[in-house]
C-alpha cells in the first residue's frame, strides 16, 4: 500500500549504447560532442539576361556566322543555354539559324 507523501519510482530506461566514436588522424572524436559547422550566407548570384533579347540586341540570322559562331564551341558543337544565357525562344532560333548556316557551308559541322 502506497501513501501519498512516498514519492512515485520512475520507470526503469535501458541505457542507450554509446554511439561509436571515430578516428580521425589518429585521434578518437565523439560524434556527438562535434559542433555543427556554421551556415554561410548564398552566394550572391546576378541574373543573367539573354543576349539575343532587348532593344539593341543583333537579329538572329543564318547568313551571320561570326555572330552564330559566338554560340558554338571550338568543336562546333551549339552551346547549351545555360552556359550562355540565351532565353529559351532565342536558343531554338539560334539552333535553326545554326544548322541552315551549317547546310549552305557557312559554318563547320565538326572542327578537330
Amino acid at each position: 500500500m502506497r501513501l501519498d507523501s512516498e514519492p512515485l519510482e520512475a520507470p526503469a530506461q535501458a541505457a542507450k549504447p554509446a554511439t561509436p566514436s571515430r578516428t580521425v588522424h589518429g585521434q578518437r572524436s565523439d560524434t556527438r560532442t562535434q559542433a555543427k559547422p556554421a551556415l554561410r550566407k548564398p552566394f550572391f548570384r546576378r541574373p543573367k539576361t539573354c543576349p539575343l533579347s532587348g532593344a539593341n540586341a543583333p537579329r538572329i540570322d543564318y547568313k551571320d556566322p561570326k555572330l552564330l559562331a559566338r554560340f558554338m564551341s571550338e568543336t562546333g558543337k551549339i552551346l547549351p543555354s545555360k552556359t550562355t544565357a540565351v532565353c529559351a525562344k532565342k536558343q531554338r532560333e539560334l539552333a535553326v539559324a545554326i544548322k541552315n548556316a551549317r547546310f549552305l557551308g557557312l559554318l563547320p559541322y565538326h572542327e578537330r
